[in-house]
């Protein structure tokens, strides 16, 4: 993949998965001149069709063999997929965004979040890398956005962060376990069994994402630490995380405690926070605006609002951020990476 070609040709691997399926509405709202375009996906989903700017395109099993035209892959298809096949596609000239874990903490690989490192992404480009970029977990993504203003104005000694994730991060699976819940519930007063989470997610909260590891975290916590710190390129910073599952199809929401390194005061955050890029202040309380699921859902900002000083202490602002978690929390991000690249570094304009 070369800055400045006048079309691209595009992959998409686990194309017909909620992620890959968003990749594509992203691709068609996209500057990225797609010239071609490839879908793969498991044996199971070979042979439809999904529409690309009015036109339909097959899908086709993942080859062992990538064809040597593909100048980048985006991938969504989980880490295992990820981890044996991406290599092979990079060895045959495409540049992979990855979507999946597989790659995010592995060393020289850009963990890459334009709003906020745009810079590594080109890492991937120079001769001898991998040819791979992680896109990271979909919490860490509009956490860091929301941070990085707050960091460049007054630097972070301190992060805590809850979060109140869709049933869409568990894919077309969790969305179908909900809503099967929620009417059987409704219209029959009995629950179908839990099977995609480990307990009744309808009109209930579930405060474990993965699976826990020796510390006590889970490893949906876990994420949002080590990957912070990479993109921030803050290894010591102090993050305190909890996941939650709420019963909300799509967009997550975080409740976000940050301390600085340097004193701030609310109107002080908030102008940060207006010129932050991706970022849409929505903070009126008093008029009952602020950012909700609802409205955030099927939107590629990251929304902040109910920004606020933490009682007697004039180093810690509180805040509410909200993404779509499919869209700027995976698809998006990986389609701006690809931008990104295409459009070259800015100082080599």
């Amino acid at each position: 993949m070369q800055p400045g070609q006048d079309a691209y040709t595009v992959a998409i691997v686990g194309a017909t998965g909620a992620v890959g399926r968003e990749m594509l509405k992203v691709l068609e709202e996209s500057t990225l001149s797609v010239g071609a375009l490839r879908l793969y996906a498991s044996a199971r989903s070979a042979g439809e069709d999904l529409v690309f700017k009015g036109r339909s395109h097959p899908v086709h099993v993942l080859p062992e063999v990538p064809p040597d035209d593909i100048d980048v892959a985006l991938f969504s298809a989980g880490s295992s997929v990820s981890r044996e096949a991406a290599p092979r596609f990079a060895a045959r000239g495409a540049v992979v965004i990855d979507n999946s874990s597989a790659w995010r903490m592995e060393i020289g690989i850009p963990l890459v979040v334009p709003e906020v490192n745009p810079r590594r992404a080109f890492e991937a480009l120079r001769p001898g890398a991998r040819r791979i970029i992680a896109n990271p977990n979909c919490s860490t993504i509009q956490l860091v956005v929301a941070l990085k203003p707050l960091s460049d104005a007054f630097g972070l000694k301190r992060v805590v962060v809850s979060t109140y994730q869709s049933v869409s991060g568990a894919g077309n699976r969790g969305v179908s376990e909900l809503s099967a819940q929620v009417i059987g519930l409704l219209n029959h007063g009995e629950c179908p069994p839990a099977s995609v989470f480990p307990h009744q997610i309808a009109f209930n909260c579930i405060p474990a994402i993965g699976a826990f590891l020796d510390n006590g975290y889970t490893e949906e916590e876990w994420k949002l630490v080590r990957e912070t710190r990479k993109i921030m390129e803050l290894p010591d910073l102090s993050v305190v995380p909890t996941a939650v599952r709420v019963p909300v199809f799509a967009a997550h929401g975080e409740s976000v405690l940050v301390e600085c390194l340097r004193k701030v005061t609310v109107k002080q955050a908030q102008a940060a926070l207006h010129h932050g890029e991706g970022i849409t202040l929505v903070d009126r309380p008093q008029e009952d605006q602020y950012p909700m699921a609802f409205s955030a859902a099927g939107t590629d900002a990251v929304f902040v609002g109910r920004v606020r000083q933490a009682p007697e202490d004039d180093l810690s602002i509180a805040m509410w951020v909200v993404a779509d978690n499919l869209r700027k929390g995976a698809a998006l991000n990986a389609v701006q990476i690809a931008e990104l690249l295409a459009d070259g570094p800015e100082d080599d304009a």
